[in-house]
């Protein structure tokens, strides 16, 4: 796109979205007034707007639902810790992986979003955390997990790109370091592969919910497709590729897939790859309004992590902030169908 402007305005551009993160005209002080609104309506179309923004923790937990220019839904969460801030962003309105116990699961999918339509929930909740509007003061974005909505590794190209742009050096990217951005997937083998051959040392996490191909395609469809060992084996090779540890995600559902015996067979999965290559992040599940999926007694879900610590299997049970709030990316937009 030809817009008649000397090449040198495009880093001014990007220094305004990247650095200073707007994309306000107003704020462009350094661009001339007559072409600084063609140039920010232009280049910096509206992709997002807030329909609703729910808080929790004391205000360092915030939901964002947004409505994107077609109308689609998606979510993004923001978490505040003392030492470091987390954004969970969403790679697709909806979800074609129909997962039963997940509430995007259980949308369908709408369509795969754009890379600006990723990086623009980045650089809004950046900019909130610069701006001191989460409790705590001014703060950088330091963590970015592909966890939202969606089934990132299923809209390969859009996240693959607002991955390089997110790790890219000021003023062309934010500056973010690839270690500290997670890509979750529940296991399409081929794209975790392709991932591995990417270059970038993102941290790869694998939704895995289950130990036995008996349960986990009833839980996580895909397994139909490529089984678990199928995915461990995909896993494996992504850490051997980049030396990233991978991450195990498994949410704990009461009577489902909390079993002792689960536990073990999963140490066992695990450790016939190797050691030191993996760690595993149980989740107690945050429970979709009136879904007979439960989160696990505490005793039992503390049997399920004294089972795999035993393996030798780093074992951290997931912080699940924001369930006041239905945490659980989709269940606001659930809420609005």
């Amino acid at each position: 796109m030809d817009l008649g402007e000397k090449p040198f305005r495009a880093k001014q551009l990007a220094t305004h979205y990247f650095t200073h993160l707007t994309s306000d005209p107003q704020a462009m002080t350094d661009l001339p007034a007559a072409t600084r609104d063609v140039l920010a309506e232009t280049l910096f179309p509206p992709l997002l707007e807030k329909a609703r923004v729910l808080e929790a923790d004391g205000g360092t937990t915030v939901k964002t639902l947004w409505h994107l220019f077609d109308g689609a839904k998606v979510e993004s969460v923001l978490m505040r810790y003392p030492h470091r801030s987390t954004l969970c962003v969403s790679s697709q309105a909806g979800c074609g992986m129909a997962c039963p116990f997940c509430a995007t699961g259980q949308l369908g999918l709408t369509r795969n979003l754009s890379t600006a339509e990723i990086v623009e929930q980045v650089r809004s909740a950046a900019r909130s955390l610069a701006d001191g509007e989460i409790p705590g003061g001014p703060a950088r974005l330091n963590n970015l997990v592909f966890m939202g909505m969606g089934e990132p590794l299923a809209n390969y190209k859009a996240v693959m790109g607002t991955v390089r742009t997110l790790v890219a050096k000021e003023p062309e990217g934010l500056g973010m370091s690839a270690r500290n951005v997670t890509v979750s997937t529940v296991g399409l083998v081929p794209a975790m592969r392709k991932l591995a051959d990417e270059g970038i040392p993102v941290t790869l996490a694998l939704s895995l919910h289950a130990p036995d191909d008996e349960l986990r395609s009833e839980l996580v469809p895909i397994n139909t497709r490529w089984s678990v060992d199928e995915a461990l084996d995909a896993a494996r090779h992504y850490f051997e590729v980049t030396g990233r540890r991978v991450s195990i995600e498994y949410a704990l559902i009461r009577d489902m897939n909390d079993h002792a015996w689960r536990a073990d067979l999963l140490g066992d999965k695990l450790n016939a790859r190797g050691r030191g290559w993996v760690h595993v992040n149980p989740i107690p599940l945050n429970p979709t309004p009136g879904s007979i999926w439960t989160a696990s007694d505490p005793a039992v879900e503390a049997e399920f992590v004294a089972r795999l610590r035993e393996h030798g299997i780093p074992t951290t049970i997931r912080d699940t902030r924001g369930s006041d709030i239905d945490g659980a990316c989709g269940q606001l937009a659930a809420e609005e169908e």
